[in-house]
């Protein structure tokens, strides 16, 4: 299986808004390809349009607030598709697609990249962020985890975020933290939020 990166992907949704979402991205040799989960709204999003963004972004609270409805963040314009990017993104992809692998689960969007722009340089990430990424793949598959195994490896995840987070990133984790609880109190159905984070 080929690197995987984490980020947020935007689609143009029928109406013209922008759609935002954690999706885990890889290269296949000249393409970049994302495989959001049926259903989805990013998987309907590309299959209308055909375009997606990518922005990288240092803020975590992005991926945990799409995985628990705080969708409302700041965007700036694309130069070359129709939906926007994060406005504080590090940097961003444009993507158009070239080709639709067809699959039941995930199909894959093999996309060129029409824009790769670098808008301020990449700090790296702290344990903690890397923690709260984490979180958010756990929290986009309580549905499918036995929930020994989610508390389990939250609790391995908690040390990080309790040593080394700062503001955004312990709002972040009790974001998550609030959709677990949520969860638990209601059993386990389908996870609305999930869409794609490998």
């Amino acid at each position: 299986m080929s690197f995987i990166c984490e980020a947020i992907v935007s689609t143009r949704a029928a109406d013209g808004s922008t759609h935002l979402a954690p999706l885990g991205f890889r290269h296949d040799g000249d393409c970049l390809v994302l495989a959001p989960f049926h259903p989805s709204r990013s998987l309907d999003n590309l299959r209308l349009t055909g375009e997606a963004a990518i922005s990288h972004t240092d803020d975590v609270r992005v991926f945990a607030g799409c995985l628990t409805g705080r969708r409302d963040w700041p965007l700036a314009p694309c130069a070359q598709v129709g939906c926007g990017r994060l406005a504080d993104a590090l940097s961003h992809h444009e993507l158009r697609v070239e080709r639709v692998d067809d699959d039941p689960e995930r199909p894959r969007f093999l996309c060129r990249e029409l824009v790769v722009a670098a808008h301020r340089p990449f700090p790296g990430f702290n344990r903690a962020q890397a923690a709260v990424i984490e979180g958010c793949i756990l929290v986009s598959r309580l549905h499918l985890l036995p929930p020994e195994r989610v508390a389990r490896e939250l609790a391995a995840l908690q040390v990080a975020v309790d040593k080394t987070a700062g503001a955004r990133e312990f709002e972040a984790w009790d974001w998550l933290m609030e959709r677990v609880a949520a969860h638990a109190g209601r059993g386990r159905e389908p996870a609305a939020a999930a869409e794609g984070a490998p």
